[in-house]
């Protein structure tokens, strides 16, 4: 499988993690990957960028290194009916959109909240991506968001970072293999995101590989193999 693309990562912008947009490029460049989004942490995260930061991304070359860039946000969702925590106007100027559960940002509720929380997100035409989607601090139903992505037309993310040992997400591992072999199941894509803070993390998949090895995932269900493929994913 050729992964030419990785659709999550974080610069020195959103407050916690260790590299520039210059650097994430080049280390990107170095790792065979043609297309690279960064997705910094929207306001509600702590410690992250101004809204203004957001407004402002026009200025960024979108081409370095030989890297296309896409510049955009991992939405906090905020409330359980899917609300995210930056506004249509702004959300239009960027190029893609990721929504996640962060405890900063929503308290962990029941299956059917934290369940409900995201299908309300999806629902936002700006959000392409639900982002780890495996973290039993916030339990899912599963099937119904495998479900509703394919009715919405958003990729459910495979993150690596999640899957780190050492990480602070609860069974990751177990929850993925389950979403995975419902998105197999039901026809529904994913995205490998590597959710890297720092540029040797960039398109570091090791973690998420072993899934797809122990689910027998489809290729043609990762988007990651094909920038033609998963623009027009996204434009659609």
């Amino acid at each position: 499988m050729n992964i030419v693309i990785d659709t999550h990562s974080h610069t020195i912008a959103s407050g916690h993690a260790y590299n520039t947009i210059e650097e994430m490029a080049k280390a990107a460049s170095e790792k065979g990957i043609k297309l690279l989004a960064i997705t910094e942490h929207a306001p509600n995260m702590p410690g992250t960028c101004h809204d203004f930061y957001f407004h402002n991304l026009k200025v960024v070359t979108r081409m370095r290194h030989g890297v296309e860039l896409l510049l955009g946000v991992e939405l906090n969702v905020i409330d359980y009916e899917g609300n995210v925590d930056l506004d249509d106007e702004t959300l239009r100027g960027l190029d893609i959109a990721i929504a996640s559960l962060h405890v900063p940002c929503i308290k962990p509720g029941s299956m059917d909240e934290n369940t409900n929380a995201l299908i309300g997100a999806m629902k936002n035409p700006h959000v392409k991506i639900i982002g780890h989607p495996d973290d039993s601090k916030y339990p899912l139903d599963y099937e119904r968001l495998v479900k509703a992505a394919k009715e919405h037309h958003v990729l459910l993310e495979l993150n690596n970072n999640s899957l780190n040992p050492n990480g602070f997400r609860l069974n990751a591992k177990e929850n993925d293999i389950k979403m995975l072999n419902l998105c197999k199941e039901y026809g529904v894509p994913i995205t490998l995101g590597s959710d890297a803070h720092v540029a040797e993390d960039i398109a570091n998949y090791c973690y998420s590989k072993e899934i797809l090895e122990i689910t027998d995932f489809p290729e043609d269900l990762i988007m990651n193999t094909s920038i033609e493929r998963f623009k027009a994913f996204l434009q659609s």
